[in-house]
């Protein structure tokens, strides 16, 4: 499955970031199980290319080639730090920029940081949908960790790394599955 591309999409907006370090872990997770090359965006360290442009077509050199990195992955790692109970602002600018049908079909692990469990269900109920406006298949399994399950930007959480887990082996299933041949016709008996 070496054709394979996992991007991680970090919606972090300052370095270090708990996030970037979530959806590293979960794209190293998800490669070790299927071999693939892997390329990892944080918003932090690419704004100047994606942010200053309004719409698609005045965006640089630069900044189109990260969207097209975005658009032409296999299996997408979508996370983002949660600020004012949704998303970063900076993650939305980039997907207004992302073509509408360039997702289509994809599958996505969905994941996000806070500072408290309350925000937990950011990944369901604000990326699920953003990510379902594009027609990607986001996972059922979404990871959601707070600062607690980090020590100096290092996950140390044995739940979180179980949940990565299961969301990397869903991510594999179905990569797996999707990369099989289809099966032959099967003929009609005759009487």
């Amino acid at each position: 499955m070496s054709s394979i591309t996992i991007l991680g999409l970090s919606g972090n907006v300052t370095t270090p970031s708990r996030t970037a370090t979530l959806v590293r872990a979960t794209v190293q997770s998800l490669a070790e199980k299927t071999g693939a090359e892997t390329d990892i965006i944080e918003i932090a360290t690419v704004a100047p290319h994606l942010l200053s442009a309004l719409t698609r077509a005045t965006i640089s050199p630069e900044g189109e080639a990260i969207l097209r990195r975005i658009e032409t992955a296999d299996v997408l790692v979508v996370g983002s730090p949660v600020y004012r109970a949704s998303y970063t602002g900076a993650l939305k600018h980039v997907f207004d920029l992302v073509g509408f049908d360039a997702l289509a079909g994809k599958p996505v692990i969905l994941a996000a940081t806070g500072g408290s469990p309350l925000h937990g269900l950011v990944t369901d109920h604000q990326l699920r949908p953003l990510l379902a406006f594009f027609r990607a298949l986001s996972l059922p399994t979404t990871l959601y960790a707070v600062e607690s399950d980090f020590i100096d930007y290092r996950l140390a959480s044995d739940a979180i790394a179980a949940r990565i887990e299961r969301a990397s082996s869903e991510a594999a299933s179905f990569v797996s599955a999707t990369a099989l041949p289809s099966p032959a016709p099967r003929l009609a008996a005759t009487a």
